[in-house]
């Protein structure tokens, strides 16, 4: 490698390459939800009720994709459209109880799985780490213009 630039290149692709898996190397049994429907439903919550506009502009999609998206969300029954709660003329999505409720065990199943990646790794070590990655995406938002709102 040339620089560690290069190597943070290398292992952010070998990151990229997994899914959170079981013990055996397969997908977890447990997991329902495709990771573009667990990102969607995680900004979502932490943003509050959001219209295909908002969502386009955050992630930086076409409207068409995130129809698609949403479409595919509604008929699992994750979320909802309601009116704009603040009165505005775009109805916007939020979660439903089912969707919040697997969102959450979906979250729950892969921070299982990292404690088991990272059993024995000090809690100070795990915190850096935690820091890191904050600041890693802290800089790719800042390029984008696309921050994420953190709760």
């Amino acid at each position: 490698m040339d620089t560690p630039t290069h190597e943070v290149e290398y292992e952010q692709m070998l990151l990229s390459r997994h899914t959170f898996l079981n013990q055996r190397g397969g997908r977890r049994k447990d997991s329902v939800m495709e990771r573009s429907a667990y990102i969607l439903l995680s900004r979502i919550r932490v943003q509050g009720p959001m219209s295909i506009g908002e969502l386009s502009e955050a992630f930086g999609l076409d409207a068409s994709t995130l129809n698609r998206q949403t479409a595919a969300a509604m008929r699992a029954g994750l979320i909802e459209r309601i009116p704009d709660p603040e009165g505005g003329m775009a109805r916007k999505f939020r979660l439903t109880d089912e969707g919040t409720r697997l969102l959450d065990s979906e979250r729950e199943g892969i921070v299982d799985i990292l404690d088991q990646v990272m059993t024995d790794w000090p809690d100070e070590d795990i915190a850096a780490f935690a820091g890191y990655l904050r600041r890693f995406n802290y800089g790719i938002e800042a390029i984008g213009g696309r921050p994420w709102p953190r709760p």
